[in-house]
């Protein structure tokens, strides 16, 4: 295949996924992130592999992209940065608890837990969502592949309508920016 026929079918596979999301959901995660900032709760984002990347994307973009009217700010924290903790908690226990354990430090309720799996069916993912469920805070789920278990388990879930990783995670950090710079301007 050539080159641009390779592109425009690329281009028009990320069209088609974001015009998959939920416009709705969308909403409900741009409210909830909202008033966790005007309300000083803190955001958890985390997630593996090109989610993790995301997640870290998203939150720099919170914590520095997204100062709100009268200069508020994000208390956002990206739980895939911390190397050194996720892997002592997984050469310690299990990989599957990499997120809970963290959460479990530093969590309250109230604050909101985004949960990033391309699949929808990260393990660790799930188990620090559920967590979160079951301690007061608010879950927000991004996912692709129809939603998998987490777009069930998350109060707030954006799917993005593809089979592709790829195309998945493009629309999971068009979804990341468009959120954050949308809070920006408010």
């Amino acid at each position: 295949m050539d080159y641009i026929k390779y592109a425009d079918a690329y281009i028009s596979d990320v069209k088609k996924t974001l015009d998959s999301l939920e416009k709705e959901q969308l909403r409900a995660v741009v409210e909830t992130l909202k008033k966790a900032r005007d309300e000083g709760r803190q955001v958890f984002v985390f997630g593996n592999g090109g989610s993790a990347a995301t997640a870290s994307h998203f939150v720099n973009d919170l914590a520095k992209g997204a100062l709100g009217a009268g200069g508020k700010r994000f208390k956002a924290i990206c739980l895939s940065d911390s190397i050194p903790l996720m892997l002592a908690w997984a050469n310690d226990t299990s990989f599957d608890n990499i997120f809970v354990e963290q959460l479990k430090n530093l969590m309250n309720a109230g604050d909101v837990v985004v949960g990033i799996s391309g699949s929808g069916n990260s393990a660790n993912v799930l188990k620090a969502v559920d967590y979160a469920n079951k301690n007061g805070g608010i879950t927000v789920g991004l996912s692709g592949f129809g939603g998998g278990k987490l777009a069930k388990l998350a109060r707030y879930a954006v799917v993005a309508g593809s089979e592709h990783m790829g195309r998945v995670e493009d629309a999971h950090l068009v979804v990341a920016h468009l959120v954050a710079y949308y809070l920006r301007g408010c």
